[in-house]
């Protein structure tokens, strides 16, 4: 029998009420995936964790637990994995467990997994770690380092269901790891087996991304039947790596040989080195057959030794940054709104303000397909968006007082200052690496219910 895996979640802030809905509407599911955590979210949790040390960790991510408990109360069958523990996995499993005894789920089982935390090893003063792209030394941000994570792989989720926990709760993981954790652990695969493990990759990889794979963001999307109701995906995944990409019947959007190609090549670089903690994978002899009634079998993947170093994710402070929006309506709107971010620019440089990033945009004329003009010619209305950027917060705050006076000094048809002055907002910048995978030591505990 295939072991029945769906994703919930794409992103931190994806639809809450959809783990419960999956697990209503497919009750043979085995697991649930929920992904929280894109590239800087760790220094977001930063900032909560620095105000609240029992915080670091996605709390929207206790709205589903509560969702789940009724469910769990009558069906124990289907287990939970997630990476909404953030910088916290403890606090977040501690929180979880509170709220499953309140609502009488005793019994069941949290593992905790960590140690993706590597902030000592790159803020360590005799490091060598370099940007994995600009090859920028790490000492040129040693002092502003926020957090520093490694994506861990699917073993220590293996290990936490291996010794039966119900939920696994993670740090930082591979996307893809919170699938394969679940098939190496059910199936028995060995961490040498490859090719199956590549298979479990690639059906990581096309639901992670939640309903991506089933008509969301789709070329045709327009066109997909219900789309205010798209399905999330399931992965039937079989012993030997090879899947079958579906969705709860009666549910919106659509599962054909599109859509999964579509997501297949979402954030995909090199097809024949896919690298993930568990696996070299390559793409080049994958099948696709589309078997009818949204359902699409992939096999195929073909898989090689891991990488000797994980990827690390770090963050670093990086500034300041504002963004101010102003509606600018009638004839030569464009021109108007072009000549008041020219104002404002010409304010600053008054001031012997120059920020480090300055940028006028009017948008809904030439913002984002550049070159291309609609047909009618210009708009009657565009909204003007200024966004300044500078490691100085003072500069940046003295452009958020030059953009609000074109209000009454501005053009005729100039309005939208409903939001007030713009908000000086902290910048945290992205910091890829790689580590020895010799210098992280997972770790996996058991919190009883």
């Amino acid at each position: 029998m295939p072991l029945r895996i769906a994703n919930a979640q794409a992103f931190w802030g994806d639809d809450p009420h959809a783990a419960a809905r999956l697990a209503a509407q497919v009750p043979e599911l085995d697991y649930l995936t929920l992904d929280y955590l894109a590239e800087v979210s760790m220094s977001i949790l930063a900032k909560q964790r620095d105000r609240d040390p029992a915080a670091g960790y996605a709390r929207d991510f206790l709205d589903v637990v509560r969702s789940l408990t009724n469910h769990w109360r009558e069906d124990r069958r289907l287990k939970l994995v997630t990476n909404a523990g953030g910088l916290n996995p403890d606090a977040c499993a501690a929180a979880c467990a509170e709220i499953l005894r309140q609502a009488g789920c005793r019994g069941l089982k949290i593992g905790v997994v960590s140690g993706d935390d590597v902030l000592p090893l790159l803020k360590d003063p005799s490091s060598d770690f370099v940007h994995l792209e600009t090859h920028q030394p790490i000492r040129e941000i040693h002092d502003s380092l926020v957090t520093a994570n490694a994506y861990l792989g699917a073993e220590p989720v293996a290990e936490a269901i291996r010794r039966a926990a119900d939920l696994v709760i993670t740090g930082r993981v591979a996307d893809p790891s919170l699938t394969v954790g679940p098939c190496v652990a059910h199936f028995g695969w060995n961490a040498s087996d490859y090719d199956n493990i590549a298979g479990a990759t690639v059906a990581g990889h096309l639901i992670e991304c939640g309903t991506q794979a089933t008509g969301g963001i789709s070329t045709d999307w327009l066109t997909l039947p219900d789309n205010g109701n798209i399905g999330f995906p399931i992965a039937e995944v079989s012993a030997d790596g090879s899947c079958v990409i579906t969705k709860p019947p009666g549910t919106g959007g659509r599962v054909n040989e599109q859509t999964v190609k579509e997501q297949l090549l979402y954030e995909l670089g090199d097809p024949g080195r896919y690298l993930s903690p568990d696996a070299t994978v390559s793409f080049l002899a994958l099948s696709l057959k589309d078997e009818g009634n949204d359902r699409v079998r992939v096999n195929g993947a073909t898989g090689k030794a891991p990488p000797s170093t994980y990827k690390v994710s770090a963050t670093h402070r990086a500034g300041y940054r504002a963004s101010g929006t102003l509606v600018v309506f009638g004839r030569d709107s464009v021109a108007k709104a072009r000549q008041c971010g020219k104002i404002v620019c010409e304010r600053l440089s008054h001031l012997d303000i120059e920020p480090k990033h300055y940028l006028a945009e009017v948008v809904g004329h030439d913002s984002i397909a550049l070159g291309v003009t609609h047909p009618s010619g210009d708009p009657l209305e565009v909204v003007l968006r200024i966004s300044v950027g500078d490691d100085r917060r003072d500069v940046v705050e003295q452009f958020t007082r030059e953009l609000m006076p074109l209000i009454s000094a501005g053009p005729q048809g100039i309005t939208g200052y409903a939001d007030g002055r713009p908000a000086v907002r902290e910048v945290f910048g992205y910091w890829p690496t790689l580590i020895d995978r010799s210098l992280v030591r997972p770790r996996v505990e058991i919190v009883e219910v």
